[in-house]
């Protein structure tokens, strides 16, 4: 019964909001029609203000300046269909963040869809945009052997899942530090770091235990993404980059193949952190890889 309470309220709350885009699109919409047919200019706007404002005395969100907002909403998505569907599934500040911060349509796109599924409030969209999120997802040259190692329709989807950088200034670190040090700020914020890593992503353990031929294996942080259904593991490491770590997290790769993934899942695919002597804003580059074929030996 509880839970009937909480849905009905998320459902009441979500069709109040959407009501609400609709009106803020509609004004938006006289306004820009009357100042082409009447010539309404600042001063028209300043009294509909006004008027609003003394009829509806209890109700926030009809200032002159929100009124020019509604006016470029409407101007900035009325020969989009597409977007306009997505606009009603947000909060007006969310819109705003998006309206005022993101000019390009595909960008914008992302940023209205991510927000609806990962349930983005104001503050972590706007560092989202700040960070170049859309630019990280998408238009960034990854690194990754998804064509070689995945069928086609899997390399795609994993290659839209996954960030080439991502932004981990929620950990506060202003320097390197060691990888266990990382792990543990990782786990304390797991729950920034899903926003960050993006929709999909479960976290299911740290340091997870694996046991092969009497040994005992662990993976620093694993996870599963819902969209790919495939297991994906990070491996933390301090210092740039060095040619041993592939082997490394291939042996882990097949260690999931074999002990871990379930019948139904696609391959593990692994993400590893280069830390670079010197960091800028905590960023975390992940090199991301997919278990290559050849090799099955895990004595």
């Amino acid at each position: 019964m509880k839970d009937l309470v909480r849905n009905s309220r998320i459902r009441v709350a979500q069709a109040a909001n959407k009501e609400l885009i609709q009106l803020y699109w509609w004004i938006g919409k006289e306004i820009a029609e009357k100042q082409e047919q009447l010539g309404w200019g600042k001063s028209v706007v300043e009294q509909l203000s006004q008027d609003l404002r003394n009829t509806f005395s209890g109700r926030s969100g009809f200032s002159v300046q929100n009124l020019w907002y509604m006016r470029q909403f409407y101007l900035e998505y009325r020969d989009d269909e597409n977007l306009q569907q997505l606009v009603g599934e947000i909060p007006w500040g969310q819109n705003l963040v998006i309206l005022s911060k993101v000019k390009d349509q595909k960008a914008r796109r992302y940023y209205l869809q991510t927000t609806i599924d990962m349930g983005w409030s104001r503050n972590v969209l706007f560092h989202q945009i700040e960070s170049k999120a859309y630019e990280r997802h998408y238009l960034s040259d990854k690194q990754h052997n998804f064509q070689k190692a995945l069928p086609v329709h899997l390399a795609e989807q994993a290659d839209h899942a996954m960030k080439d950088v991502y932004m981990l200034d929620m950990l506060g670190v202003a320097e390197p530090i060691l990888e266990v040090q990382l792990e543990v700020r990782i786990v304390e914020k797991i729950k920034a770091v899903m926003l960050e890593l993006g929709y999909g992503f479960a976290f299911i353990g740290n340091q997870y235990r694996i046991v092969a031929n009497n040994k005992e294996y662990f993976i620093d942080l694993l996870f599963y993404n819902r969209r790919l259904h495939a297991l994906v593991a990070f491996e933390l490491k301090a210092g740039r980059f060095k040619p041993e770590y592939v082997g490394k997290m291939n042996f882990y790769l097949n260690l999931l193949d074999d002990f871990v993934r379930e019948v139904d899942e696609n391959p593990p695919l692994a993400l590893f952190s280069v830390q670079s002597a010197t960091i800028s804003k905590s960023s975390m580059h992940f090199g991301v890889m997919k278990n290559p074929l050849g090799s099955r030996n895990i004595g």
